[in-house]
């Protein structure tokens, strides 16, 4: 079979198509056809600087949708040819993986096989985010970095459907900002200078909730904006800069708190938790609430050329790789 392997770290010419051995489901795992597979900004990270790779070769990919190859022994719940989605935490750029059966969904009905490769990753992030770290409530504002991308497009709408009283969020240009407004936005502000734009849009007074992928210089200027009692959720560190740390003197005025999210920790660590929150994350996209618009698709042997685009900064939305498709 095919899959995207790198064999050291670099640009996305690393990145090449090659046969390898078809993987075995082992015990408590299930194989599976796959028919797409997303692209995540942490693709590019464990192929640029190598987060979370283990060891070479290395496939990288954290998300697919297909079909049931086989069954490992003691699988149960699942059947051969099933439609489904999966979370992994590496291999997802392959025409089979072999997945923990912990982590593998059914496709909602209604649901395409190419929308269910946007699902494992974004929707139970952003659920997570907003409600089981970011105790949303019903009225609150809510703000969100990177508000044209994979999260913050579902971000937006999920907000908006849970009752957000306004919802802000900032990108990197203008044509981005234009399409984040389709998305549950009432204002999206470009570039560095959120900061004095978000408190003159909120009379001085901050937000309830913001949602951080950025990390470093960003994520304190995120953390200044809160309101009284506001909650920052961190949920990465694209800026690639040191880690901030906040303190008593940070956190101590206004009450506020930060927190952190990550998927990939969760699936590693405690796998049976992510079964309800995908539940209820999937929950609107099957009721058609909520959409992750794909804004590109590329073969599986193109990769490379998806991980240029991202590098562009120009995309929005989700992009896949067509491994079998529909």
């Amino acid at each position: 079979m095919r899959a995207v392997v790198l064999e050291e770290l670099g640009g996305p010419e690393v990145l090449r198509l090659t046969e390898v051995a078809e993987p075995v489901p082992a015990p408590g795992e299930v194989t599976l056809d796959v028919a797409y597979a997303g692209v995540n900004f942490a693709d590019l990270k464990a192929r640029s600087v190598g987060y979370r790779v283990s060891g070479f070769p290395f496939t990288p990919g954290l998300e697919a949708s297909g079909r049931i190859r086989a069954l490992g022994e003691g699988v149960t719940g699942l059947r051969v040819g099933q439609e489904v989605t999966a979370f992994m935490t590496a291999g997802a750029y392959a025409e089979v993986v072999a997945v923990p059966a912990e982590t593998v969904f059914p496709v909602p009905d209604g649901v395409s096989l190419r929308t269910a490769a946007t699902l494992p990753t974004v929707l139970p992030t952003v659920q997570a985010l907003l409600h089981e770290v970011g105790r949303f409530r019903e009225g609150e504002t809510v703000f969100v970095q990177g508000a044209a991308g994979g999260v913050g497009t579902v971000a937006g709408q999920m907000a908006r459907l849970a009752g957000a009283g306004r919802i802000y969020g900032v990108v990197s240009r203008q044509e981005k900002a234009e399409e984040a407004l389709k998305y549950g936005y009432d204002e999206v502000f470009i570039g560095d200078g959120f900061p004095e734009e978000l408190r003159a849009a909120t009379g001085g007074r901050g937000v309830d909730l913001a949602l951080d992928p950025v990390g470093g210089e960003t994520l304190r200027c995120t953390l200044d904006s809160l309101a009284v009692f506001g909650r920052l959720v961190s949920f990465g560190n694209a800026s690639g800069e040191e880690p901030w740390q906040a303190g008593p003197g940070e956190l101590y005025s206004g009450a506020r708190t930060v927190s952190g999210f990550s998927i990939i920790n969760l699936a590693a660590e405690n796998p049976r938790a992510l079964r309800p929150l995908a539940e209820r994350a999937f929950r609107p996209v099957a009721e058609g609430a909520v959409e992750l618009p794909v804004t590109a698709e590329f073969p599986l042997a193109e990769a490379a050329e998806a991980h240029r685009l991202i590098e562009t900064r120009t995309t929005t939305g989700k992009l896949l790789l067509r491994v079998a498709g529909d």
